[in-house]
């Protein structure tokens, strides 16, 4: 089993014709991911090939959502253009929205947020700038190499990409039911807490594992829903332990400002609600191999 992404999902890519669009779109093919089609409105009604599977580009997601019953999108477009394509996928209604694009303006992050919040969160907003989801097996959202890790019992959410991949990699020989990465941006639609919650509601995740950085209070407040609502065992990492404070540090959202949003906090509160940290990927692998064993 998987959460919010499973071998049923069907998959449109806004952004289909473009170079990262196309690109990723052959590698999720490639994968297995069920992907039924595109968007583009400068080219609707024609078709696009990969490898002998040829895809029709639509219009608009609902338009794609009509012809082909997607339930999920992935977004490859520019900065500049992210805001209205997510607003689209949000009016059109889709289940699941995964917004790869990097640089997207705080402000735009802010509105489409806001206006799903109106819309009555019908859309689940993965990201902006994220690597996507990925059930090992089953299909595969995004940007995550399909080949680091098998299925498995343990669920991943983390805020960085590269250390999503790590993780992976470090316990491949475990396994995942569902990656995903929420992305770094000071606005994201989908935290570490709604992951938390999917993972301990399902019923093939056995264990947790939650990668923070530095910056914010989203690892304190994940803190607080663990001690609350998860029983499931939870294994943490919080990227950042050495960042200097007052520097940014990778993510928009990485910055620490005296004693607040620095690792060592973050570990203090993971520590307080039961939940193992490690210092590094490879000794929080280590730890989550102690959990599984």
């Amino acid at each position: 089993m998987a959460i919010w992404l499973t071998k049923d999902s069907k998959v449109i890519v806004q952004g289909i014709t473009g170079s990262e669009g196309s690109k990723h779109t052959r590698r999720m093919l490639a994968a297995g991911t069920n992907v039924v089609g595109g968007v583009n409105p400068r080219k609707a009604g024609t078709t696009v090939d990969f490898d002998g599977n040829s895809l029709p580009v639509f219009a608009t997601v609902a338009e794609a959502m009509k012809e082909t019953a997607a339930d999920v999108s992935v977004i490859f477009v520019p900065p500049a253009f992210t805001k209205s394509a997510v607003v689209e996928a949000i009016e059109a209604e889709i289940p699941l929205a995964v917004v790869i694009t990097e640089g997207v303006p705080v402000q735009d992050s802010a509105a489409f947020w806001a206006l799903n919040v109106a819309r009555g969160q019908k859309t689940r907003i993965i990201g902006p700038n994220c690597p996507g989801i990925a059930s090992p097996g089953s299909s595969n959202a995004g940007i995550i190499p399909a080949d680091i890790t098998p299925a498995g019992r343990i669920g991943l959410v983390s805020k960085s990409g590269t250390l999503t991949y790590q993780m992976m990699y470090e316990l491949r020989d475990i396994g995942f039911s569902t990656c995903v990465g929420i992305g770094g941006d000071p606005i994201i639609g989908t935290t570490h807490i709604d992951a938390l919650k999917a993972f301990q509601d399902d019923p093939e995740t056995d264990a947790i594992v939650m990668i923070g950085e530095i910056g914010g209070d989203a690892e304190e407040r994940a803190a607080e829903f663990i001690k609350e609502n998860v029983t499931k065992p939870v294994v943490g990492y919080i990227a950042g332990f050495t960042a200097p404070p007052g520097k940014t540090m990778g993510h928009a959202g990485a910055i620490i400002s005296g004693s607040a949003g620095t690792a060592d906090a973050k570990k203090v509160a993971l520590e307080a609600v039961g939940v193992k940290v490690g210092k590094t990927p490879s000794e929080t692998a280590r730890l989550m191999r102690e959990v599984m064993s």
